[in-house]
Order: structure tokens, then sequence, then C-alpha cells
């Protein structure tokens, strides 16, 4: 598979990578108990997307030099699209682990852990799966349409089913573990085992805090199998396909904070993640008869995501406007 990456690109990726994850986990405090404020999650939100429009500003100037301003471009919009694709189907994880956290009663001062061990868990098991997936794709040129298939249906899917919400309880993930390992009914701080004594002996027991760990990374894998191929769909430069995949779930665990108390007003963004799903999928299976030009795909992808958020605070703005005067009627007799 032909790629614009040279060994020192891909050297400095994961430089990059290893700095910021140093800079998330030692001196944004990921490792460290504290809840996290509105203004330090939005100030390193920006920090990150800063940080992937720099790398996007840096391959531009490299290849505008090394290979032309058109290979320039090409390329530079084939990462700025595949970032934003990524980062949009990203905020449904985001949504996914705020009901992780309702659900099991976690407080915000306890989920960095969690969210720290998730990100780092997401960066390898993408990894793997984005160069397997280079792999087929080159050997195997059909699989492609496989891939837009599962898109399309992934996307009708969500669209049919967005009002619907999981049932935690009876999940078969959670169910099995509390089958095959002893769990407390109470948090135990950051831990996820404790030692209890029965009968002269100590035994080992999960904590809830353990059961969320393991749903963050298995959505993780989940939410992985429907955007990958997505990214896909717009390049299949390997390069391209990790380096906009990574700096996207780089700053995942800030935008969890950031819209942790913003999630109800977003009501209609699945909608548009869903659309989004659909429209790549298309794309992928006209692949061989008709190539959706990458700046027209960046347009709608990028349109259909602001539609959705701009209709989703409308929504909100009038519930609360048809809520805030209907309580200031007096009632009547």
């Amino acid at each position: 598979m032909e790629t614009i990456g040279t060994w020192w690109m891909w050297a400095g990726f994961f430089a990059i990578v290893l700095v910021m994850l140093a800079i998330d986990l030692f001196v944004v405090g990921g490792g460290k108990q504290h809840r996290v404020s509105f203004k330090e999650a939005a100030t390193w939100s920006g920090i990150w997307v800063g940080v992937s429009f720099l790398f996007a500003g840096a391959l531009w100037w490299y290849l505008d030099h090394s290979a032309g301003r058109e290979i320039a471009n090409t390329k530079t919009i084939e990462y700025i699209t595949g970032y934003l694709i990524e980062k949009s189907l990203a905020i449904d994880n985001v949504f996914v682990w705020l009901m992780l956290f309702s659900f099991f009663a976690v407080p915000l001062e306890l989920q960095k852990r969690v969210l720290v061990l998730g990100v780092l868990g997401a960066i390898v098991m993408r990894t793997i799966m984005i160069f397997a997936g280079v792999w087929l794709i080159a050997k195997f040129h059909w699989i492609l349409y496989v891939f837009g298939a599962f898109l399309l249906i992934t996307g009708i899917k969500m669209w049919w089913f967005a009002d619907e919400k999981p049932d935690l309880e009876n999940n078969p993930v959670i169910r099995w573990i509390r089958q095959h390992m002893k769990v407390t009914d109470e948090l135990h701080g950051e831990r996820f085992f404790v030692m209890r004594e029965e009968a002269g002996k100590l035994v080992r027991y999960a904590t809830p805090l353990f059961l969320v760990l393991i749903l963050v990374e298995f959505t993780d894998l989940i939410f992985a199998v429907d955007s990958i191929p997505a990214i896909f769909a717009i390049t299949t430069d390997p390069f391209i396909v990790l380096t906009s995949n990574i700096f996207a779930i780089l700053g995942l665990r800030a935008m969890y904070f950031l819209l942790a108390d913003m999630a109800d007003r977003f009501s209609l963004l699945k909608y548009g993640l869903a659309m989004v799903l659909m429209f790549i999928g298309v794309k992928m299976l006209l692949i061989d008869i008709f190539k959706v030009p990458v700046v027209f795909s960046l347009g709608v992808v990028a349109a259909i995501i602001a539609t959705s958020i701009i209709l989703s605070l409308r929504k909100e703005n009038q519930s609360a406007s048809n809520t805030g005067s209907g309580s200031s009627n007096p009632d009547t007799v």
C-alpha cells in the first residue's frame, strides 16, 4: 500500500503521541484524583485540536516542498476530513461513556483513571485494526464494498434506534463478568480490585469501576469497527488514516469532561452521525464507479454535523422557552 509516510515521519508522529500522552498523564493530572472543571476541559480540548491542526499545517508545508502543491493539498484535506469524521463519531462514544458512569453512579473525580486507560486502549486497538485494514484492502480490494455496506447498514440502524436506551442491567458483558468474578456493591476510590476476608482467606473482589473500565474498552472496540472503515472511504494511505484517527482520540478525555454537562442539549446529533455513516457508506460503494472529491466529502460531513448541532440547540432552546412560558402562567379556575 502506497503511503507518503517516511520512516522519520512515522517516528516523529509516534514521538508527538508519546509526548502528548505524557502531558495528559502527568501535567494535566491524568494520574491524580480530582474533579475536572469546565474551564480546564475547554482549555485542553482547544489545545488538542490546535496541535492536530498544527500537524496538518506541518504536513502541508513538508509535502508542498517535497511533492508539490497538488499532493500537499490533497493529502492535507484527506487528513482534515478523516480527523473531522473520527472526531464526530467520537462524540457518540463520549455519550455512551456518560451513560456508563451515570448507570454505575461514578462521581466525576473518580472517572479520570478509567478514561486515561480507555484512551490508551483505544489507541492500541485502533493502531492494530488500521494496519490490519490496510493489509486487507491491499490484498482484497473488494473488501471496500463490504466496509461500505456495513457503514450504510450501521447508519440506518443508528437512525432507526436513535432514541432507544441500551439495557445495561442485562448487558451480556456485565452478566458474564458477574458470573465469573466477585464484584463489590460499592466503589473503593479509584481501585479496580480489593481484597476481602472470607472464611479466613483473602478473596479478590472487582469493584464497579472495573466493570466500567471493561465496558469503556468494549465500546471503544465497537466504535472503532464503525469509524475505521469510514476513513478508508476517504483515503487508504496508512499514514493519513492512522494520524487523523489517533489525533482525534487524544483529545477525547478532555472532550468528555467538556460535554459532561451538555449531553442532553445535543439530542439530534445521533441522527447527524447516522447520516454521516450512510453518506460514507454510499461513497465507498461507489468508489469504482464515481470518486466523490475529498473536498466535497469534507463539506458534506462538516455541514451535517454543524446542522445537527444547531438544530439540537434550537430544539433545546424552544423546549426551555415553552417550559418557562408554561410555568409562568398562573393556573386558572
